[in-house]
């Protein structure tokens, strides 16, 4: 990792499994702060700054699912879900909640650090470099790739998280083309990031629900049967 560490905060109820990634993390680094459960996590992130939030589903009182949706609605921070289910349909929640990552366990503390590397790199935060300069239109709507910051044809800033902006920007990059979702998955996540093509299509629903005029009957990402997705509108970069 280059300098500054990133501050990492693990919000895991489990004290083994607590001091295991802490430990591991910070002699990789990292510097890291720990709480045992959402009010805690509130708390914390009331008086310091996080670069990224690794959040367990299963925790007492509030759970990770509904702390992640909290988080998501006012900021973009990075978070990567951990969980003891590993089936699809309970990564595709959590991506839905507006997760950058998940990671089932029991896991390897090496593949989380990996996945915290990659998220980082994508959100651009602490280490890795920033994106070129660049601004890309359409419709009215505009990406700063630099701030990495997406505003509605209004000029209201639209929260997105890192993983829809990859997406989004993949997307627009090459409007007119039909892109599958594996070429999605490399253009964004890249193969070491654990993602699964499924997950192309939680993006895809969520970035629609925030620039589609009707999420429901998409007219700018359009599904190409046995294709993939389209993005139809012109886009000037510049």
């Amino acid at each position: 990792m280059t300098s500054p560490a990133p501050n990492i905060l693990i919000v895991e109820d489990d004290r083994e499994t607590r001091t295991l990634i802490a430990k591991y993390l910070r002699a990789n680094d990292c510097r890291v702060a720990t709480v045992q459960n959402g009010r805690e996590m509130e708390r914390w992130l009331g008086d310091h700054r996080a670069d990224l939030v690794v959040l367990d589903v299963m925790l007492p009182g509030e759970d990770g699912l509904s702390l992640c949706r909290k988080i998501r609605t006012s900021s973009q921070l990075p978070i990567i879900m951990l969980t003891a289910r590993g089936d699809d349909i309970d990564r595709i929640v959590g991506l839905e909640m507006g997760a950058d990552d998940y990671l089932p366990k029991p896991f390897n503390p090496r593949e989380l650090l990996a996945r915290i590397r990659s998220v980082l790199r994508r959100h651009a935060v602490s280490f890795g470099t920033a994106p070129a300069a660049a601004t890309l239109s359409f419709l009215g709507w505009t990406m700063d790739c630099r701030r990495r910051e997406l505003r509605n044809p209004e000029g209201a800033l639209v929260v997105m998280t890192s993983a829809e902006f990859d997406l989004l920007q993949a997307l627009c990059e090459r409007a007119g083309r039909v892109l599958s979702r594996e070429a999605l998955l490399d253009l964004t996540h890249g193969r070491s990031a654990g993602a699964f093509e499924r997950s192309i299509d939680v993006l895809v629903s969520r970035i629609r629900r925030k620039i589609e005029p009707d999420p429901h009957e998409a007219t700018l990402i359009k599904t190409v049967r046995s294709g993939g997705y389209l993005f139809t509108p012109e886009v000037a970069a510049s």
